[in-house]
Formats: C-alpha cells, sequence, structure tokens
C-alpha cells in the first residue's frame, strides 16, 4: 500500500467532492447542486470533453479529496490523462448514463442514493 505524500494530507475541513462527467452541463451539475449546501462538505463539477461547461484541471482534481465519475469510460480518461494528479484521491464510478436533464427529479434520487452513504463513511 502506498503512503500518502504528507504535504497533501488535509487535516481538517469539508470534504472536498468533485463530480465529472462528459460536458458538465447536466450530471455533475445537478450532482454538485445537491450536494453544495451541506456543511460538511465543498462541491465542484466539471466536465472531460472538449466542450464542456467546466474543463477538468489538473488543478480542480488536486483540489479534490473524493472525485465521483459518472461512467467508466469518465475513469479511463481522468487515468490516462491526469494519472499524477489524481493519485491521492478516492475514486468511485457511480454508473450513471447520459439520459437525464438537470435537475430530473430521477437523477436527483439516483445520487442521493449512490453517494450519500459513501459519505457517511467518512471519519
Amino acid at each position: 500500500m502506498r503512503r500518502k505524500d504528507p504535504s497533501t494530507i488535509r487535516w481538517a475541513g469539508p470534504l472536498r467532492v468533485l463530480f465529472i462527467c462528459s460536458r458538465n452541463r447536466r450530471r455533475s451539475p445537478t450532482a454538485e447542486a445537491v450536494f453544495s449546501g451541506r456543511d460538511d462538505l465543498e462541491a465542484a463539477s466539471a466536465g472531460l470533453a472538449p466542450d464542456a461547461e467546466e474543463l477538468v484541471t489538473a488543478e480542480t482534481l488536486e483540489w479534490a479529496d473524493m472525485i465521483f465519475v459518472m461512467e467508466k469510460v469518465h475513469r479511463a480518461r481522468l487515468q490516462r490523462r491526469f494519472a499524477p494528479h489524481i493519485r491521492h484521491a478516492r475514486i468511485v464510478c457511480l454508473d450513471i448514463p447520459d439520459r437525464y436533464e438537470f435537475m430530473d427529479e430521477a437523477l436527483v434520487l439516483r445520487l442521493e442514493t449512490a453517494v450519500s452513504p459513501l459519505l457517511r463513511r467518512r471519519a
């Protein structure tokens, strides 16, 4: 097991979560909106496609403690393009297909069901 670089460990403050999809127009902005109201979290979202509303950057990835991707292809792209910048963070694939609109009730429910239990485990 690889040890974390002590300079990258944050000892206090809210958990920083980053939600990633392709174009940052529906799924990941919905997730950011759903979870940004919590006092124990800082939430952000970004996309991997060149035309994303908010493009994933190395800086954004390094900011995050936990990264949620919507599809397996997003995890693969992150690992291929940003490997040095994601080693510190836990990456979780939510397996949410791109068939929802922004703030769709079914998408919100799916996000709450999948993400909330993982956030409760943080100690």
